[in-house]
Formats: structure tokens, C-alpha cells, sequence
């Protein structure tokens, strides 16, 4: 029989014991009745067991820890600066009326994931003895923030850190902001004449900036504006490898990707340079074979694939400088180091001590000069620096963890079916786990057509639920730590789950999540001392069935619930983290939820709390998002007025009310987009 020790139950439940075998001390048989813990008699929880339950020191990447507060903390330059409690951050924006949801950026965890990108790179080229240098690039798509570029930018000088950008409006961005010349901007993506204009225009300012041709149209278009210019350019050529990457951006790379150039393709444009008399604009050669490449030995194959082909080029007498490894340095999303697609088996110093490595050996190999690397690494460096904090406001719960809403003692006059699943209860045990459990499915399906039918009164039915999802708790609480479990009842731990209600969207702050299925880590940023005892899923504020968020990290596979503290009525927060790249720029404002509030945190060491709160951004108003939607404000108002004005007239209102209503309609127009929670 299966047998468990009272610290093995968890989620706060013990059991009482109705049957112990001689000498086993505190193991009891699983042949019992189980119940919420009693107030006072939880087993001791410590912040280490919050850590190890949110797996905060796998995904954290050492930025993270939970103090002895139970709060998380962030440590935006490891253990050479101050650490923030986040829930602090959370009370002082509330301060400047900036409530949740609100995104806090560390701006210099920010930076130090530009400097800790730079020193791996050149870290591995002394190392390794490569004779060339590193210039990374940060791919604006990734996020395209000014307070967010400036700060990369301004962080990556000592390393003539460039840009990447992959549309004219991102072209017209970076030729503002870029000033160092030394650094790169490198161009991809298709391009028209203006977006080769604007580029050519930074070549006569002195920039490198290099025009990656995606297909053979794009070198004739440049040669010929160039030409008309009268100004050198710098040309790249995308390859198309037949090397592709893993997980959910597979399909970026490969002999069908999107773009690059082909082997024949590539000899074709190098032909439209020779007859151009620009041979030497050929500077750079780069490839991409996808984003978030959770498996290292994808981007080894990759990286000596492509450096055949520079050192074909190289011996053909083409003085291409720069390899462009492109994006892909995965971030571990679920903690797992694993190559699931929101994990990576590889730290960001093997990726560049492996990129170094393979570019050195093909080329010693091929007898060329080792090229300067670049890299355009995005997530890896933005992922980290932004957490978003969403209040929960209120839980929809199957069973209450405070004791149910209705009296369940059996009454005479209870209804049959209620009579029934107190037989079940009262006879509950491990023999009969199953047999219980079908004869409780059974009675629902009778409960329900007898509703149907008008034979079962609201109180009944309401003492009839109750009742079922208590039993069905007590089952899947009985199953815990079973060697083998029915799958119909281990469905019971979903079914079971209940929902915090969050104040967010997740279509305009996780829409990765809604549309790719990508993991972030979710956890309290407070509370975290003491135990949660709430398998939980999160819903947003939007009406729509999709607005939630039901998968999870795991150390071994996805999760279905996580784990909360039941909602007591005071302020609970959430924090949804490593969410820095994409989730900015890509969100929509479906329900016209808007952007959310931001505050940007700095590092003070002369501040009382080692921080300041640098900038707070207002999150849209009603009347932005309106605007974005065609709605004209001064026509809104009209109409309201005009409706207000025949209610008077009628006779419906006082002219003093309609003039206090229209007022309170125009004020209304200046609020946020999301609840308030006061």
C-alpha cells in the first residue's frame, strides 16, 4: 500500500489518519481523510523553498533573489551593486499614481548585459589567440524603445557597440542616434530607393553603415544609387544556408528561409559588383538561422557553414572584413539548461567562446585572415533589464481554502444526489479511489439534467457543487505520490485550479505567449515566505476566452497551474519576468488596453535606498488609444452632449446633473485604460 510521510504533502494539507500500521512513526497509509492544514500547524516555509518552487536561482541568471522578506529582489549588476526589492519599486511608482500594471526597467541590468555580451566575445578572442575583434550590433526589432536604444548604445561605447535595423523607420532612427563611427549599423531586411538613400547618406556622414543585400535585385538597386550618389557603399550579402536552427523560429533558416541569398545567387551578385567596378564593397557576409536557439550545437554548424563560404570569397580576392553571425543567443525562459524551446544548453560565454572557436579553425584550415565577428544579439541583452507587475484583484476558486460558502453538514432534507456524495465522502479511501471518483462523475451528469428539467432547486444544485469539487479535492489530494494514477484523475489537478484575475492584457504584454506559446517565468514578488496554497492559473481584464495565461516553466516539462497565495482582498503582485524583448513593441490593444505604466530605475549609491527612480511614463489614456482607433475626441464629446441635452429637455435630468455628467464623461476620456484599483 502506498504509504507517505506528513513533509511529503504539500500545498497544506495533512491527514488524518484512520488506520497506522505498528512501528512506522509519522508514516501513515493513504487510506485516509485530508483536509486543509489548521491554522498554526503548517509545516515551516522559508524563502529558500519559494526560490527552489519558482526555480528563481535557474532563470534568474543571478539577478534575482528573494531577501529574507519573503520580497524579490533584483541585482541589476550582480554583486557590485545594491539589491531592489521590487515590491518597494511597486509602492513608490504608486506614489507618482502610477498603479499596476505597471513595466519597471533596471537600466543597469540593461547595461550590464551589453558589457557582459562584450567581455564573453572578447574574453574568448584572447583566449583563443584570434587575430580578429568583435563589433556587436543591437537589433532594434527587438525593441525599439529610444529610452531603451540610447541606454544600449550608451553602455556598448567602450565596445563600439552598433545597431542593426531592418526598416526605414528604424534606418531614419538609428542615423539619428548613432555617433560613434567606429561601430557599425548594419541594414537587412528588404529594402526600397529611400531606405538605400538614407544609408548611402550615413556612408557620407562618415558611418559604416552596410547594406545587406537579401536577393540579387537589391546589389543592382544599390550599385545604381551608389553610382548616382557618387559614394562608396558598404555591401553584405546574406547567405541562405542549408543549416537551420531549433525551436519555435526553426523555419528562419534553411534552404526555404525567408531570405538570403543562394550559392549560385551569391557568384551572380558578386558578378553584378565586378561589372560595377565595386568589387571592393563587398565588406560583409552574414546569415541568420533564427531566433531563441536553445541548442548550441545548431549554431556550431551554422557558424562553419558560413565561414566556408567567406573564405571561398576571401580566396577569390574579395576583402570581405566582417562575418555576421547573426541573432539566435538564447536566454533560459524556463530554468531547465536544457534544449527545450524556452530554455538553452549553453551560457552566453560557450556561445562565444564556440562562434570564435569555429570561425578560427575553418579559416586556419582555409589558410584566410580570421574576419571580425559580429553578432547581433538581441534578447540576450534586453530580455532580462524589464519586469512586468500585474495586481491581482480577485480569484475565481472551485473550493474555498477558507472553508466553503455553504453549511455541507448533511441535513434530512437534502436532496437525493447531495445524500449521495455524502456516502461518498464518508467512505472515501485509497481502495475505492476510483470507483469513488466515477460514481462522482455519474451523479454531476444527473445533477445537471436534473437542473435541466427543473427538478433540482438553486440551493440544492449550489450544495450539490460545493460538495462534488470537495470530494474531488480530497481524491486528487489522495493521489499524491501514488506510483500509478488514472489519467482521468490526474486531470483533476487542472480541473481543480483556480484563476487570479489580473489587471493586464495579455495580448498587448505577453503576446508571445498568446500567439507562440513562449514560457516567461510568473511568481509573486512578495509574500514569497510564506507557503502558497493555490494552484493557480492567471486571466487578464480582457473579454476574451484567450486572455490568460495556463502554461507555466517546470524543471521538467511545461505546467498546466501555478502556485499562489489565495486572494485575501489586499494587494497581490505578480511579476512576469524576462520580458524586455519583443513584448514591448509587438503587444496590440485589443479591448483597446493600452500600453501600460513604466518607471525607469537607476542605481544610486548615495540614495537611501541605492536606487532612484529615474523617469515614470504614463501608460495610455482612454483618449490615446480612441485616437488610434479613428475615434475623433471633440466628436465623442458632441454626441454625448447633444444626448445630455435632450434629457433635459425631456425632463430626465436637471441641467445641473447633465452638466455634471458630460463633465464626468470628458474626465473619464484622461483615465487609464485599465482598472482601478485604488
Amino acid at each position: 500500500m502506498m504509504r507517505q510521510t506528513l513533509a511529503e504533502l504539500h500545498r497544506g494539507w495533512y491527514v488524518t489518519v484512520l488506520r497506522r500500521a505498528p512501528n512506522q512513526g509519522d508514516n501513515v497509509t493513504v487510506d485516509a481523510r485530508v483536509a486543509p492544514l489548521p491554522h498554526g500547524h503548517q509545516p515551516a516555509w522559508s524563502v529558500e523553498d519559494s526560490t527552489q518552487l519558482y526555480m528563481v536561482d535557474r532563470w534568474g541568471a543571478d539577478y534575482f533573489h528573494i531577501n529574507s522578506d519573503g520580497n524579490l529582489c533584483v541585482a541589476p549588476l550582480l554583486d557590485k551593486g545594491a539589491r531592489i526589492s521590487i515590491i518597494d519599486v511597486v509602492r513608490e511608482a504608486r506614489e507618482h499614481e502610477l498603479g499596476a500594471p505597471v513595466l519597471i526597467r533596471f537600466q543597469d541590468l540593461l547595461r550590464h548585459r551589453v558589457e557582459a555580451l562584450n567581455s564573453a566575445f572578447n574574453r574568448a578572442i584572447e583566449e583563443s589567440h584570434y587575430s580578429g575583434i568583435y563589433r556587436g550590433v543591437f537589433p532594434i526589432k527587438v525593441n525599439q524603445l529610444r529610452e531603451v536604444v540610447e541606454e544600449i548604445l550608451d553602455a556598448g561605447r567602450p565596445f563600439h557597440h552598433g545597431l542593426e535595423v531592418g526598416s526605414k523607420p528604424e534606418m531614419f532612427a538609428a542615423l539619428a542616434v548613432h555617433s560613434d563611427n567606429d561601430s557599425l549599423i548594419v541594414c537587412n531586411g528588404y529594402k526600397d530607393p529611400l531606405f538605400i538613400r538614407m544609408a548611402l547618406i550615413g556612408r557620407k556622414l562618415g558611418k559604416k553603415v552596410v547594406l545587406v543585400a537579401e536577393k540579387l535585385s537589391e546589389v543592382r538597386a544599390i550599385v545604381e544609387i551608389a553610382s548616382e550618389m557618387k559614394v562608396a557603399p558598404l555591401i553584405g550579402f546574406r547567405l541562405r544556408l542549408l543549416s537551420k536552427g531549433s525551436g519555435k523560429w526553426a523555419l528562419s533558416g534553411g534552404e526555404h528561409a525567408k531570405f538570403g541569398l543562394s550559392t549560385s545567387d551569391l557568384l551572380d551578385a558578386v558578378e553584378v559588383l565586378r561589372e560595377a567596378g565595386m568589387e571592393g564593397a563587398l565588406r560583409l557576409l552574414h546569415f541568420h538561422i533564427g531566433s531563441q536557439i536553445p541548442d548550441i550545437l545548431k549554431i556550431k554548424r551554422a557558424v562553419r557553414e558560413a565561414t566556408r563560404y567567406y573564405a571561398k570569397l576571401r580566396q577569390m580576392g574579395h576583402p570581405i572584413e566582417y562575418l555576421d553571425v547573426g541573432g539566435g543567443l538564447a536566454i533560459d525562459y524556463d530554468g531547465s539548461r536544457s534544449a527545450f524551446h524556452s530554455s538553452t544548453n549553453y551560457t552566453v560565454q560557450e556561445y562565444a567562446s564556440d562562434v570564435v572557436y569555429n570561425v578560427m579553425d575553418v579559416c586556419d584550415a582555409e589558410g584566410v585572415p580570421h574576419p571580425t565577428l559580429v553578432s547581433e544579439s538581441g534578447r540576450a541583452v534586453v530580455a532580462h533589464h524589464s519586469v512586468l507587475v500585474v495586481e491581482a484583484f480577485g480569484a475565481v476558486e472551485k473550493t474555498l481554502h477558507q472553508g466553503p460558502r455553504l453549511d455541507l453538514a448533511p441535513r434530512p432534507d437534502d436532496h437525493k444526489l447531495v445524500k449521495e456524495l455524502h456516502w461518498i465522502q464518508d467512505h472515501l479511501g485509497s481502495r475505492n479511489l476510483t470507483e469513488s471518483f466515477h460514481d462522482l462523475l455519474q451523479f454531476k451528469e444527473e445533477a445537471q439534467a436534473l437542473f435541466g428539467l427543473g427538478h433540482l432547486g438553486l440551493v440544492d444544485k449550489a450544495r450539490f457543487e460545493t460538495l462534488f469539487w470537495h470530494i474531488a479535492e480530497e481524491i486528487e489530494a489522495m493521489t499524491r505520490g501514488m506510483k500509478y494514477v488514472p489519467e482521468e484523475i490526474r486531470a483533476l489537478e487542472n480541473q481543480l485550479a483556480d484563476q487570479h484575475m489580473c489587471n493586464f492584457s495579455v495580448f498587448q504584454s505577453l503576446l508571445d505567449h498568446w500567439a507562440l506559446g513562449q514560457l516567461f517565468p510568473i511568481m509573486p514578488i512578495h509574500r514569497l515566505d510564506e507557503r502558497p496554497d493555490s494552484n493557480s492559473t492567471v486571466v487578464d481584464v480582457t473579454c476574451d476566452s484567450d486572455g490568460k495565461v495556463s502554461k507555466f516553466i517546470d524543471l521538467k516539462d511545461v505546467k498546466d497551474t501555478l502556485p499562489l497565495h489565495s486572494f485575501d482582498g489586499s494587494p497581490y503582485y505578480l511579476g512576469i519576468f524576462l520580458t524586455g524583448a519583443y513584448q514591448d513593441i509587438m503587444g496590440d490593444i485589443h479591448n483597446l488596453f493600452g500600453k501600460v505604466n513604466e518607471v525607469h530605475v537607476f542605481l544610486d549609491e548615495d540614495e537611501e535606498s541605492g536606487y532612484y527612480l529615474e523617469e515614470t511614463i504614463a501608460g495610455d489614456s482612454i483618449a490615446d488609444v480612441l485616437r488610434l482607433t479613428q475615434w475623433d475626441l471633440n466628436d465623442l464629446i458632441k454626441k454625448v452632449k447633444v444626448q445630455v441635452d435632450a434629457a433635459i429637455k425631456e425632463d430626465r435630468i436637471k441641467p445641473s446633473d447633465g452638466m455634471r455628467l458630460l463633465g464626468e464623461y470628458e474626465r473619464g476620456l484622461r483615465d487609464q485604460t485599465y482598472l482601478s484599483l485604488g
